[in-house]
């Protein structure tokens, strides 16, 4: 199904409270420059012939994969930011003459403005584009590592600490929406699991890299380090990095392009690149707050796994280095790499499968199937195992690393789906960046609180009952799931019918 030029006709005047009287003759007059896919209400690809050629054939197999290896690389970048500083804790902080819950705190206040960031770039990239958007993040993550690498003071280390997360955490929303451009729907999760090898990694090897550094030499070479990676992750998309985003006549891009006057112009960038909007996305749909929800308490378990390992397997197994503790994060870095292997692929056979079974339909909700155990089973079963034989001393060595290493295969077999699902019911409204970067804003508030509490409750509480609070959250995190799964396209369809009778105009703001 694709919008034609009547169409535009049609929906033009409702625009004129978006920029005034001249908007709507500015829209009848609109042409299309690519025309993009739309999925129907129900996502279902056997309702309508897919445009011709298709948006998702414009660039080669071998082009595709280029551009998302490059994206896989600035993935890595927050992430691993986010975590090589633990192994150096108690450095940083006596450098500081501060406390070890204080250090924690800054990684809060980062995991916090990783949260705040998808709001800003995930609307502004559907504007001005995704390379110009990779560009200039990647820029000033690069001068904001190198600003936190020669913090003279505490006040200092905490103020660039958080501006590197908002710029560089828009990676994580630019691309998925680049995947979203690229890929047919049933492609889609492979290839965001590939994209979020480094995104997944990255906390895992972060803290190794970490104690490697403090062992031989200043915590300050982690944040060079980190620009150096930054500069790589600036020049990748400046060479090997295409602009990708579906343009047709409603997007908004060629909408402000074809504003008649600079006010209007104005007016309308203010509204269509607010950061409320993924906001107001996230509360407009039920089925994209419960995937938010169980993604945030994914990250929770994360953080909250991989901050205390320090202060809590150090005096447990008489660890004397920052590298020995570090090395305790390898177990859950390789589960994530093995589960990358086979996460995005195992999404994609049960979206065919239950293809098959509805007859050629596609229906979004089905890719949350294939997750669902992994959420609600392996991983907080795995978390359970982990935190009580540390609590109760038991297994040794061998126990907590072989159920760190499953809680990051089960971790990487859930968020290619998760994520894709994301794409597949926003990717028809030009809403794809905005629908991650509502979930990713979810996810990493979830995150900074586990990140900020985990080291005083396991202090009062023990590691073992901190565990447990992690698990149930992932299970009632998998409830959510399930119900998504039986009435999220419900949901869905009561949405668009609320949108549709609004008007043309006002729906596709909406």
């Amino acid at each position: 199904m694709v919008v034609t030029e009547a169409d535009a006709s049609q929906s033009a005047p409702g625009e004129e409270d978006v920029a005034g009287a001249n908007l709507a003759q500015t829209l009848s007059n609109i042409r299309p420059q690519a025309e993009a896919a739309v999925v129907t209400s129900d996502d279902s690809e056997v309702e309508g012939a897919e445009p011709s050629p298709s948006p998702y054939d414009r660039f080669p197999p071998h082009r595709k994969t280029l551009m998302v290896t490059v994206m896989a690389w600035c993935g890595l970048l927050s992430p691993i930011s986010s975590t090589a500083v633990l192994s150096a804790i108690p450095e940083v902080a006596a450098s500081y003459h501060t406390t070890g819950s204080m250090i924690s705190l800054s990684n809060a206040l980062y995991l916090v403005f990783m949260a705040l960031s998808p709001c800003v770039w995930g609307p502004l990239c559907q504007v001005i584009g995704r390379k110009t958007s990779c560009l200039t993040t990647g820029a000033m993550f690069f001068l904001c590592s190198i600003a936190t690498a020669l913090a003279p003071n505490i006040a200092a280390f905490f103020i660039f600490r958080m501006f590197t997360a908002f710029f560089a955490t828009a990676f994580l929303v630019i691309g998925p929406a680049i995947i979203g451009d690229l890929f047919h729907p049933t492609e889609r999760a492979t290839a965001l699991s590939w994209f979020y090898t480094g995104a997944l990694v990255g906390p895992t090897i972060g803290p190794l890299i970490g104690g490697i550094i403090c062992t031989f030499t200043s915590w300050r070479v982690i944040f060079w380090l980190q620009a150096g990676l930054a500069g790589v992750g600036i020049i990748g998309p400046f060479f090997f990095l295409r602009e990708t985003m579906i343009v047709d006549k409603n997007s908004k891009k060629v909408i402000l392009a074809n504003l008649p006057t600079k006010m209007d112009k104005a007016k309308y960038l203010a509204r269509v690149t607010s950061p409320l909007r993924p906001i107001g996305l996230l509360l407009k749909s039920p089925n994209l707050i419960l995937v938010a929800l169980a993604s945030g308490t994914l990250v929770w378990n994360q953080y909250s796994l991989l901050t205390p390992i320090r202060y809590v397997l150090n005096p447990r197994f008489h660890l004397q280095t920052p590298l020995q503790s570090g090395l305790f994060y390898l177990a859950p870095g390789t589960g994530c790499i093995v589960g990358t292997l086979g996460g995005g692929r195992w999404a994609d056979y049960v979206v065919k499968r239950w293809i098959t079974r509805r007859d050629g339909q596609r229906v979004a909700e089905d890719r949350l199937r294939s997750c669902i155990e992994f959420m609600g089973f392996i991983s907080s079963a795995s978390m359970l195992i982990y935190g009580w034989s540390v609590d109760q001393a038991v297994g040794g060595i061998p126990l907590p690393v072989v159920f760190m290493f499953l809680q990051g295969v089960a971790q990487s077999f859930c968020f290619p789906s998760l994520n894709t699902y994301c794409l597949d019911v926003a990717q028809a409204r030009n809403k794809s960046a905005e629908a991650v970067a509502g979930n990713f804003m979810v996810r990493y508030l979830f995150g900074a609180v586990g990140s900020a509490v985990v080291l005083p409750a396991t202090e009062s509480i023990g590691v073992g009952w901190f565990s447990t609070i992690s698990a149930l959250l992932m299970v009632v995190g998998a409830l959510g799931l399930c119900a998504t799964v039986r009435w999220g396209r419900a949901w869905r369809a009561k949405s668009e019918e609320q949108r549709k009778e609004k008007g043309p105009a006002a729906a596709a703001e909406s």
